[in-house]
């Protein structure tokens, strides 16, 4: 029997570790469709996806158009034959044309549980509403935004010091772990039905915008940490402290009653800013150009914010 021709499309470095599960399974990885290449940086320089990166060391061929609603680029996928076309936060939409191309169709692997937050950062989302847990699914594409029925699923907890970052990179192994156990069960013939999503609990986890990131001091301690945690490592949470726009790194919900956004107390274990109920303890920080610095070192440049 010929080994399976699979097509893969990623941008981010979530889809690294599932393009690492293609590679290494039992098929053939025929080519990797990517985002184009952006500027980034202070120079503003061509930077390429990590993907892109990935793709090209391991041989594979890239493909990086601008979209795939042309016909052009639909032809040019045909032309490498995919039996699979497995997609994994590529950022563009695949129109009816491409999901029918591949005689098995097209897969994706999704970071959350489906229904609950489909859409562009299901991630931040679920750290956002305090979810309890949350996890990947293996789901076959339709027209719809992560509509199609689901193969595979796994769990995992959201502890209460799970950050944006360090969900991502959990989610993203066991989304790798998932697809190449639904790889292996294709190939041997053990893969199940994919079933229907609900039609309960649909949430949709829309994109993040930078506005997002300011903290309302009016709102619960709680709800502002996970804030905080959520947009760790971006767009990272941004706060006034006495006049000074500073970024959150990290913080804690705590005791604490006052007008909220005055600080109750200042010290070596954090700065302790009143909320709409409880209050925050800001543990690190960043001042504007500076770097990442501990409550203890801002207080040192700051030293009139020290209360008992």
């Amino acid at each position: 029997m010929a080994r399976l021709r699979v097509a893969f499309a990623g941008t981010p470095a979530f889809a690294v570790p599932c393009l690492d599960a293609v590679l290494a399974a039992d098929v053939d990885c025929v080519a990797a469709y990517t985002q184009p290449d952006r500027p980034a940086g202070r120079g503003r320089a061509l930077q390429p996806s990590p993907v892109k990166e990935r793709a090209l060391a391991a041989g594979v061929p890239v493909e990086q158009p601008e979209t795939l609603k042309e016909e052009a680029a639909q032809q040019r996928l045909a032309a490498y034959r995919p039996d699979l076309f497995v997609v994994v936060a590529y950022g563009l939409i695949l129109p009816r044309a491409v999901l029918a191309i591949p005689p098995l169709g097209c897969w994706n692997v999704h970071a959350s549980l489906l229904p609950r937050w489909r859409g562009a950062a299901p991630i931040q989302r679920a750290l956002l509403a305090g979810d309890a847990e949350t996890g990947v699914d293996l789901m076959r594409m339709e027209a719809g935004l992560d509509t199609g029925p689901v193969y595979l699923e796994r769990r995992t907890p959201i502890s209460a010091d799970d950050t944006g970052q360090s969900l991502h990179d959990r989610l993203a192994a066991l989304g790798a772990d998932l697809l190449a156990e639904g790889l292996r069960r294709l190939i041997d013939g053990t893969l199940p039905e994919a079933q229907p999503q609900s039609g309960e609990g649909i949430t949709y986890a829309h994109k993040l915008d930078k506005a997002e990131a300011l903290i309302d001091w009016s709102r619960p301690a709680r709800a502002i940490e996970r804030q905080v945690r959520a947009f760790q490592p971006w767009p990272v949470a941004e706060a006034e402290i006495l006049g000074e726009r500073i970024r959150v790194h990290s913080a804690r919900a705590t005791a604490g009653e006052g007008e909220p956004g005055s600080v109750l107390a200042a010290g070596r274990d954090g700065i302790l800013v009143a909320c709409g109920s409880g209050a925050l303890a800001i543990e690190r920080l960043q001042r504007a150009g500076g770097r990442v610095i501990g409550a203890q070192d801002y207080l040192n440049a700051r030293p009139t914010l020290r209360r008992p």
